[in-house]
C-alpha cells in the first residue's frame, strides 16, 4: 500500500501495482464498505472512460457525495482503477515524444491487460474467487475482454454507456492516430453539455463542472504548463471508439457469460437506440441482461443532476436477487 497522493476520503487506501509493462506500475483505489452486508463481502472494480480517471468518475464528490459513496453505503467494497497515462498510473515514455513518432497508447488490448492485473490483485488481497465490474464508455472494451476471458472471476457487470460497434462502412479502413493528444477542460465542457437539446435545462451546473475542471488539470502534473491548460491522454481510446464504429470492437460480447446491466441517459449521442439493441443482443452468453435507459441524462450522466437514478440502478442490479425462477403452475 502507498500513501503518497492525496486521498479523496479518510479511509481510502492507495496501491500501485505491477502491470503489464514492468517498467510501470498501476495505480487502484480502495475504500471498504461502511457496512458490509453479512460475512460474504461485496466487492466490485470500476473501469473508467477514454479521457479522465478514476478520481473524476466514480470517486468525485458533487456537493459532498459520489457514485462511490453510494456504492459503499449499499454495502460494496469499492476498487477503482487509474489506467497507464491516467491519474496516479505511471506515464508511457512514448508520451514524453512526439505524438506521430507511435501508435495510439493503451488499447483495448493492452489495457484489457491493465484491467487483469488489477482484478488478480484484488482477489489475491481479499482473498476471493471473483468480483463485479461496472465500467463507463470506452471501459467496456478493456473489461470486456477481460470479463470473455476469465468468466470464473466476474460476478456482475455494469456498463454505463459503453461503446458498441457500427456496421462496417463500405471502402473505409478503421483509423489510426498519434500516441497521444490533449484536452482542455473547454474541451471537455463542449463535450459534456453538447447532446442536451435546444431548449432543455442544463443538467450539468457550470459551478459543479469548474470544480470537477480544477481537478482535472490536477490529474496531469504538466497542464498549466500548455497554452489553453489541458491534460495529456493516451489516444489509444479514442482510436478504438473510431474503429469500433468502423466495425471493430475491441471485445466479443458473445464469451461474456456474467449477467450485464446497459445504463444510459436518452440523450446519449455516444449510445443511440439502435447500437444498444444491437450490444444487448451481441450478450447471448449471458443468463440476465438488462437495457435501462434514464431520462434527462447524456453519455456523462455520472456527472449529471440525474446521477442519483444511476447510483441506485447500477445498486440495485449489483445487489442481485433477480435471477430466473420456475413458472408457477397450479
Amino acid at each position: 500500500m502507498v500513501s503518497e497522493y492525496p486521498r479523496l476520503d479518510p479511509r481510502e487506501e492507495h496501491f500501485r501495482i505491477l502491470g503489464p509493462h514492468p517498467e510501470l506500475k498501476l495505480f487502484l483505489r480502495y475504500l471498504p464498505a461502511l457496512h458490509p452486508v453479512g460475512t460474504a463481502r461485496r466487492h466490485v472494480l470500476y473501469v473508467h472512460g477514454a479521457t479522465f480517471p478514476s478520481a473524476l468518475s466514480v470517486a468525485h464528490r458533487f456537493d459532498g457525495y459520489s457514485w462511490r459513496d453510494a456504492l459503499n453505503e449499499a454495502g460494496f467494497d469499492v476498487w477503482a482503477l487509474d489506467f497507464q497515462g491516467f491519474g496516479h498510473s505511471d506515464r508511457y515514455p512514448q508520451m514524453a515524444e512526439p505524438a506521430e513518432r507511435h501508435a495510439p497508447l493503451c488499447n483495448a488490448l493492452d489495457a484489457g491487460d491493465q484491467v487483469t492485473a488489477a482484478v488478480h490483485f484484488i482477489l489475491e488481497h481479499q482473498r476471493i474467487q471473483r468480483l463485479s465490474l461496472i465500467s463507463h464508455s470506452w471501459g467496456s472494451m478493456p473489461t470486456g475482454r477481460f470479463a470473455g476471458m476469465h468468466p470464473d472471476m466476474v460476478e456482475r457487470w455494469v456498463l454505463f454507456g459503453p461503446v458498441a460497434r457500427h456496421p462496417p462502412r463500405r471502402y473505409e479502413t478503421a483509423p489510426s492516430g498519434p500516441a497521444w493528444r490533449v484536452v482542455s477542460v473547454e474541451d471537455q465542457f463542449a463535450r459534456f453539455t453538447e447532446d442536451v437539446p435546444a431548449g432543455e435545462p442544463p443538467v450539468l451546473s457550470r459551478q459543479h463542472f469548474d470544480d470537477w475542471g480544477a481537478s482535472y488539470l490536477d490529474s496531469d502534473a504538466g497542464s498549466r504548463s500548455r497554452q489553453p491548460a489541458s491534460v495529456k491522454i493516451p489516444a489509444g481510446p479514442t482510436n478504438d471508439i473510431l474503429r469500433a464504429w468502423h466495425g471493430q470492437l475491441g471485445y466479443d460480447p458473445a464469451l461474456v457469460q456474467a449477467p450485464v446491466a446497459l445504463i444510459r441517459g436518452e440523450w446519449d449521442g455516444v449510445v443511440p437506440d439502435d447500437d444498444a439493441r444491437w450490444l444487448f443482443d451481441a450478450f447471448s452468453a449471458s443468463p440476465n441482461k438488462r437495457d435501462i435507459k434514464i431520462s434527462r441524462g447524456t453519455h456523462l450522466l455520472h456527472l449529471e443532476t440525474m446521477r442519483g437514478a444511476l447510483y441506485r440502478e447500477t445498486i440495485a442490479f449489483l445487489l442481485g436477487g433477480d435471477r430466473a425462477t420456475a413458472p408457477h403452475t397450479a
